[in-house]
């Protein structure tokens, strides 16, 4: 008998996409859907990032994530507040999966592979490079580019678009 090993909710390969995503951007649709072809199931898991200081909310990131992938069934939008490993674990998740834009992010991306290697030996991390177009592209570039008010169209879904547009107004001062 050839006994298949435990992979987690209903014997389906499950995929953890974990990032801040504030804001979304073409570059992590991207990721999100490419990694959507590989596995079963893709969470797509909102984390509150205590270094940074978030445009958006969770729920607000949560909500425009759920917007943009609406279109692809087995993608699953989440949030945890915990170590990723954890997260994992009750997820019943065997697969990280990372962007990769540049060496430095590499580097990071490394030491939290091996970090989270270390934490948990059934826990594998899988690196996607991002597609060349969007290599340059993070949500910090977005979000000055939108704070004063200049395009972002080619840089972020429409619905990131409009949520940025409505929140930097909110702010303006008069």
């Amino acid at each position: 008998m050839n006994a298949q090993p435990n992979r987690g909710e209903g014997d389906s390969r499950v995929a953890v996409y974990p990032g801040s995503f504030d804001p979304a951007t073409f570059g992590h649709l991207d990721i999100i859907r490419r990694a959507a072809k590989q596995f079963d199931h893709l969470i797509v898991a909102v984390l509150n990032n205590t270094t940074k200081s978030p445009l958006f909310s969770v729920e607000e990131r949560k909500e425009l994530l759920r917007e943009v992938t609406k279109d692809l069934p087995n993608v699953e939008i989440d949030s945890f507040r915990d170590l990723l490993v954890r997260y994992m674990r009750s997820r019943q998740a065997q697969i990280i999966i990372r962007g990769i834009r540049s060496v430095t992010d590499f580097e990071y991306e490394l030491q939290m592979a091996s970090t989270n290697r270390q934490l948990d030996e059934g826990i594998e991390t899988i690196f996607m490079m991002t597609n060349p177009k969007y290599s340059y592209l993070s949500s910090s570039i977005v979000k000055e580019i939108a704070k004063f008010h200049g395009t972002v169209q080619d840089l972020v879904p429409p619905a990131v678009e409009v949520a940025l547009q409505r929140k930097y107004d909110a702010n303006r001062l008069p």
